[in-house]
């Protein structure tokens, strides 16, 4: 076994987990699990049926990534936020994994401490969601959003940092350019 798993930890059958991977305290990761190589799980996390994580994942205490949510490669999870997988939850009227919606949390992209995603949408490459954002619709590739429901407040570069008008990173010198409202790097 090549990652590490806390003893308080649940692993339950027909998962992989990747190299150099780190589950810890009071985690379950469930049935069908695909983890990839480096990954944290930090405290208290719940890693639902047949979720798929990619490498160098980094999901924070207390966040739950039910069914339905696909993280790929370099994703932060802040703290306590919250993905659904349910537009129109009952009790009473289970709907079962097929009626799940799907969300799609591309490369690199960061969720901040409390943010909520709302299931069916599609967070973009390298975007970041506020600390306590709700997302209710798709958030584009680099795009910086807050508020609830979140909106656009601007673009951030690939290192974390928001670009302004001319769109050049003053921290790590990435270039981009707007086209077709969408934000590409040079």
């Amino acid at each position: 076994m090549h990652y590490f798993v806390h003893e308080s930890s649940y692993i339950d059958n027909d998962v992989k987990v990747g190299d150099g991977t780190k589950v810890w305290h009071f985690s379950h990761v469930h049935t069908g699990v695909r983890i990839g190589e480096n990954c944290s799980l930090g405290q208290n996390v719940n890693v639902g049926n047949n979720v798929k994580i990619g490498n160098g994942v980094k999901i924070q205490n207390n966040v739950s990534v039910y069914e339905g949510v696909e993280l790929e490669d370099y994703v932060f999870c802040g703290p306590s936020m919250v993905f659904t997988n349910d537009l129109t939850p009952r009790s009473k009227y289970p709907k079962g994994s097929e009626g799940y919606k799907k969300t799609l949390v591309k490369y690199g992209a960061s969720i901040g401490a409390n943010a909520t995603v709302v299931c069916g949408n599609t967070i973009g490459r390298w975007a970041m969601i506020a600390s306590g954002a709700v997302v209710t619709k798709e958030v584009p590739d680099y795009a910086l959003v807050a508020g609830v429901p979140a909106k656009q407040i601007g673009w951030v570069c690939e290192c974390g940092v928001p670009v302004k008008n001319n769109y050049d990173c003053k921290d790590c010198g990435r270039s981009y350019t707007l086209r077709d409202g969408q934000l590409k790097e040079k």
